[in-house]
């Protein structure tokens, strides 16, 4: 932890909502209607929002699987968003998502001609900025957890700690600052 959190003190909530709360609590209701409000398919979804933990090392973010009306991604489906350019369980538009998310975080100078003519194929120009916020959302604040080490210290809404590497499912519903 890099941060200094008072004795019997919730970390995310001390850090994201009393520290800066003009910034942190905006932040983290940008943060929960990435989640609330999305048009995207919970496949697609997952894929960029997996591969931004990937490239961030968050390990709540790891942990975290969003869930849809009782539905989550299968198991292994983080392995197969770190294999995106050869996994067969993706279809194209799971695919370019995984693929988009780290050109975003990685290398978004290079987001050239062709790999807009692909994206523009498969998702619509509303869908397109919405994956675009989503990403922008997660790299951001999955990256302040990581870089100020709360990422070890998110409590999942079952009580255990992501670090404990049991996969957890957490809903759009939990209002809790530290969506990743």
């Amino acid at each position: 932890m890099k941060i200094d959190i008072p004795e019997g003190r919730d970390a995310i909530e001390y850090v994201w909502g009393e520290m800066v709360p003009g910034i942190g609590i905006a932040a983290s209701n940008f943060s929960l209607s990435v989640y609330a409000h999305t048009t995207l398919g919970l496949r697609e979804f997952e894929a960029a929002r997996l591969r931004i933990a990937q490239i961030n090392g968050c390990v709540f973010c790891l942990d975290w699987r969003t869930e849809r009306d009782g539905r989550k991604v299968e198991e292994g489906f983080a392995d197969a968003v770190a294999q995106w350019r050869t996994t067969e369980a993706f279809d194209d538009r799971t695919r370019l998502a995984a693929e988009y998310a780290e050109r975003y975080a990685l290398d978004h100078h290079g987001l050239d001609d062709e790999f807009w003519k692909r994206m523009t194929a498969r998702y619509s120009q509303l869908e397109i900025v919405e994956l675009s916020m989503s990403i922008g959302s997660w790299l951001a604040f999955g990256r302040l957890n990581h870089v100020l080490g709360l990422d070890t210290v998110c409590m999942l809404p079952s009580g255990s700690s992501p670090s404990a590497g049991s996969p957890s499912v957490k809903s759009p519903s939990a209002k809790r600052a530290d969506a990743p």
